[in-house]
């Protein structure tokens, strides 16, 4: 049971921070992903504030789970949230989680779950390594820190022994393990995870970011285009004279095109082909600009960058050189948002082949890009 009913206003932007944004994805959506994908879970349930069912069911991405409504306070939304579980039947185990917790690693999740197998509670928790002094404008004391720990979540129950404590537990509980603690029960310590830090303040979601684990991803593209009548081609975003045109259903931009492809690779998400066909009659003469754009935001909404990309254009002619600068300025206008490295380059084929003979140009291209790691987060 993922808990998400609160305001989190101190994240700032007026938007409870369980629906704002790490890598791409909102902070719900991180946190209940991160369940749905591990092996010992077999249902998450979402508690969300009384009419808040729509925007989270848009924050999770489609992630398939149950959404209920929660209450006043965090304590009421976890009593609300077991009433709505044991309404569906048969669950004996239940883990508790906070959603501005985005990032739980599937190792902290199993330590949980191995320790119910043997205690009737378990709670992750880290020691406090730093020195801890009392005091207020001045210090007045020193705190001993061997028995302190700092509790996170997802915290782990046998079913009827939470929703027993939270039946008979006063207001005012911080969090779960102290509810069932307060009932007399024993609750055992797991070790907890530097990464399933939660997001309270608007820095914390740069410090979520950086724990966020990321892989490199690397594609590849090609395209060719035939010549035909006309007096300029389009090359990498630029118009540039030439004594003959392109021929194409777009405006046949082939650097353009091979690094749509090279994106497209990198994502995993098709060819530029199946984005924008040529059987449509909405892409006739489109501006190539359009297509590499939008490449590139499918790579921010799955939480990526693009952080480099090669083009090489191969062809007798035009000549490339007076153009190359201007080139790579304009990728990296239509990239801006992601800073890439970008590299121009061409070649000729000795005057062998369709090139060669002066029958077209043709371009390949690679874009690298870095993605959340889903599995390692």
């Amino acid at each position: 049971m993922i808990v998400a009913a609160g305001k989190g206003v101190r994240a700032g932007d007026g938007v409870p921070k369980q629906y704002q944004r790490l890598a791409g994805r909102s902070l719900l959506a991180h946190a209940a992903g991160a369940f749905v994908r591990h092996p010992g879970i077999d249902l998450v349930h979402v508690v969300v504030a009384d009419g808040e069912q729509a925007r989270a069911e848009a924050a999770l991405d489609g992630l398939p789970v149950s959404i209920g409504i929660g209450g006043g306070s965090r304590q009421q939304s976890v009593r609300l949230g077991l009433e709505q579980l044991a309404g569906a039947g048969g669950v004996d185990r239940v883990l508790v989680h906070d959603a501005a917790r985005p990032l739980v690693p599937a190792d902290m999740i199993g330590r949980v779950l191995r320790a119910l197998d043997s205690d009737g509670a378990a709670c992750p928790a880290l020691a406090v390594v730093d020195s801890l002094r009392s005091g207020e404008a001045f210090v007045d004391g020193v705190v001993p820190r061997e028995r302190l720990w700092r509790a996170q979540t997802p915290q782990g129950f046998h079913f009827e022994l939470l929703q027993a404590a939270h039946a008979g537990a006063a207001e005012g509980a911080t969090d779960d393990a102290e509810i069932v603690r307060a009932a007399g029960h024993k609750v055992a310590l797991v070790p907890g995870d530097e990464r399933a830090m939660k997001v309270t303040f608007a820095d914390d979601f740069a410090r979520a970011e950086a724990l966020l684990a990321m892989t490199s991803c690397t594609g590849t593209g090609f395209d060719v285009h035939r010549f035909g009548p006309g007096y300029h081609l389009w090359l990498c975003g630029l118009k540039i004279p030439h004594r003959q045109g392109v021929i194409g259903h777009s405006d046949a931009d082939v650097g353009l095109h091979a690094l749509t492809d090279a994106v497209l690779g990198a994502l995993g998400d098709g060819d530029i082909g199946m984005h924008f066909p040529p059987t449509d009659a909405r892409w006739k003469g489109a501006s190539s600009d359009r297509f590499l754009a939008h490449a590139a935001d499918l790579v921010v909404a799955a939480g990526g960058r693009i952080v480099h990309v090669d083009v090489t254009i191969i062809c007798e002619a035009p000549k490339v050189g007076p153009h190359r600068e201007a080139m790579r300025a304009r990728i990296g206008d239509i990239l801006a948002a992601h800073r890439p490295r970008v590299s121009v380059k061409a070649t000729t084929t000795e005057a062998l082949g369709f090139t060669g003979r002066g029958e077209g140009i043709a371009a390949q291209a690679a874009a690298t890009i870095i993605l959340p790691d889903w599995d390692r987060a």
